[in-house]
């Protein structure tokens, strides 16, 4: 039995219940930004924040967190000041199995107690504003204090059995020594190239080319993984490939050869499997060029990865500049709209204008030709877009490009082919 719970046995008094229905009916409707809150402290400020970089796991973690806060204030809408049981939901199960592919251990669950902090926090400024009476804010502070903790306290003590039996799971087979291998490798740590080649079953010795696939369906776990490795390793024209799942919803793979995986083949190959996404790296040679590579397709991951994107595959190629300007968020907003200006919100026909015409040496003519239409058009749109930017195209003409291009990562914003 948890400390707290013998203040569950007292009878609350009506005003106080009535003061913690209404701040959980607030808490039920926080706004973004004490979600926003949440999330930066458990993900960024504890062991969690390993996975900041990846796009699913991190939004996991924030459906995690918007789940449990959720769960809890609607419990004592319905019931104020009573325990709530614990909400050890499928995502939080995911999730939890995902952490434990990637070699986090209980110490993971430090996540809880952060998040368990900001909340107390932030329901302490709703009880104040609520009631100034003393005797009502030490009831209700009491009660809420140990029903969060014991919410807490359980949660965590559920999750740890479920960290267990995952760990037990995965050391029955081989999947934890490739899965260690690999790491090792991506960290960067010394490894005898020789000796890994045979754990793995793969040879690091030659030249190599990642991806990252993913089911684009959020909570899903990843239908058919072998049917991503062999549509990557035929389209890489290749005989075998290396593959492993990160998370339930994430496939690691990298293809040998000296050629990526063609684009075209394997954009066909996707009309066949429905629900997946895939990020590919650059092309690589031994260690370094298998963590490189890597890196570089999880650079492509987050950025297709983003909310309203619609592409289902990407080369780091495409987007290798893109990555690099947008790492920092609001830098990249700073640099999109000092560039384009009103451009920014022109209409998509004309934003495509521009970026063709700018990416066929500012040729009116051929741009006319990639986009079917009348060299006049594209002079007329040239000519409207100069009014809108800043600086004069003529002037300016790379860093538009650069700032279109972004804009399309960013927001899905049409762009030529």
């Amino acid at each position: 039995m948890h400390s707290g719970d013998g203040l569950f046995d007292r009878r609350l008094s009506d005003r106080a219940r009535e003061v913690i229905r209404q701040g959980a009916e607030i808490a039920l409707n926080a706004p973004e930004e004490w979600l926003d809150e949440l999330y930066d402290a458990t993900l960024r400020k504890t062991s969690l924040r390993a996975i900041a970089g990846d796009p699913l796991l991190a939004e996991a973690v924030r459906r995690v967190n918007r789940g449990n806060l959720l769960h809890w204030a609607s419990a004592n809408v319905a019931d104020p000041g009573m325990p709530v049981p614990i909400n050890l939901g499928a995502d939080q199960i995911a999730i939890v199995r995902d952490l434990v592919r990637r070699g986090m251990n209980e110490a993971a669950l430090q996540a809880y107690r952060v998040g368990q902090d900001v909340v107390w926090r932030r329901w302490m400024t709703i009880i104040f504003i609520l009631t100034p009476d003393p005797f009502e804010l030490q009831e209700v502070l009491e009660v809420t204090a140990a029903s969060i903790a014991t919410f807490v306290d359980g949660t965590i003590e559920a999750i740890t059995e479920v960290i267990g039996q995952e760990r037990d799971e995965l050391a029955r087979g081989s999947y934890a020594e490739r899965r260690e291998v690999i790491s090792l490798i991506l960290e960067g740590e010394p490894t005898n190239i020789e000796r890994a080649s045979t754990r793995l079953g793969y040879r690091l010795d030659a030249t190599h080319t990642a991806a990252i696939a993913w089911s684009d369906i959020p909570g899903a776990e990843l239908d058919e993984p072998h049917r991503v490795t062999r549509a990557l390793t035929q389209a890489a024209g290749a005989a075998t490939a290396l593959s492993v799942l990160a998370s339930a919803a994430t496939l690691w793979v990298w293809v040998p050869g000296p050629t990526p995986p063609d684009t075209a083949a394997l954009t066909q190959a996707l009309d066949h499997i429905p629900g997946v996404r895939i990020a590919i790296g650059s092309t690589g040679r031994d260690l370094a060029g298998f963590r490189t590579s890597h890196l570089d397709a999880q650079a492509a991951h987050r950025i297709l990865a983003r909310p309203h994107s619609t592409r289902r595959l990407v080369t780091f190629g495409e987007v290798q500049l893109t990555s690099l300007i947008t790492e920092n968020g609001a830098q990249a907003d700073r640099f999109i709209k000092y560039t384009l200006g009103d451009l920014e919100h022109a209409d998509s026909e004309l934003r495509e204008s521009v970026l063709v015409y700018i990416n066929e040496q500012c040729n009116a003519t051929r741009a006319a030709a990639r986009l079917f239409t009348h060299r006049n058009t594209i002079l007329r749109r040239i000519a409207r877009a100069d009014e809108l930017l800043p600086r004069p195209l003529a002037e300016n003409g790379v860093h538009v490009a650069v700032a279109l291009d972004a804009l399309y990562w960013r927001q899905n914003s049409p762009r030529p082919s």
